[in-house]
């Protein structure tokens, strides 16, 4: 079973990809450890990512889809889970003429859809327990709000980290994602429109168990 997730930061796709890795035994590829796996390998496109990277900037796509590509290639599980990947037209068409190319098949296209805003509140309500960091808290989500400014599973003190709160950067991300015309929404709709992949829509604002749930009962090998 090969699988494309799409989700906002914030929308939990990290945590169901986890699941979903899980229950179908597959190879979870995230873009940003394929980075960093040929940064830490020392390959030539890793040394040329790490220079977009340090500088702030986003790694082209001459860059990108090759490591991705690459990647995929080297998958012998029972399939693959890929996320954060594509994030536009351009890597959306590469991918596509890439799998037909080598007659891979795609499954299913997950897409967990949250309103912008709440994505941004629940990356900055994040919190974490000091004593467990595994301990889930945050501001915005009742389900898992903190107890008197505590941790809600054992009462330890909460710690903040810095880039939940970088509001800046949370929205030079959520840009590239929001956007329908040439962002990671556009290459969704492309993937949609192009593949016989079937489309699984999930209601974002649902719990992390609610969501899962949809998700097992849809996926089917």
């Amino acid at each position: 079973m090969n699988i494309i997730i799409f989700g906002p930061n914030g929308s939990g796709k990290g945590t169901q990809s986890e699941l979903i890795k899980a229950s179908f035994d597959l190879t979870h590829i995230e873009s940003g450890d394929i980075f960093r796996g040929h940064i830490k390998g020392g390959t030539k496109l890793g040394i040329e990512a790490k220079s977009y990277i340090d500088a702030g900037e986003l790694v082209p796509d001459e860059i990108t889809i090759p490591m991705v590509l690459e990647t995929l290639s080297d998958v012998t599980s029972s399939g693959w889970l890929l996320d954060g990947f594509p994030r536009n037209v351009s890597q959306a068409e590469s991918l596509l003429r890439s799998l037909s190319e080598s007659n891979t098949s795609l499954d299913y296209i997950i897409e967990i859809k949250l309103e912008r805003g709440i994505a941004k509140n629940r990356i900055m309500g994040r919190r974490l327990c000091a004593k467990v960091p595994n301990h889930p808290n945050n501001l915005f989500i009742d389900a898992i709000k903190p107890i008197s400014g505590k941790c809600r599973v054992c009462g330890s003190e909460l710690k903040v980290r810095a880039d939940d709160q970088d509001e800046a950067a949370i929205n030079k991300r959520h840009d590239i994602y929001y956007d329908v015309s040439a962002g990671t929404l556009a290459g969704a709709k492309y993937f949609i429109e192009n593949s016989s992949a079937k489309h699984i829509n999930v209601d974002g604002t649902q719990t992390i168990e609610e969501i899962k749930q949809s998700l097992l009962t849809q996926l089917h090998r």
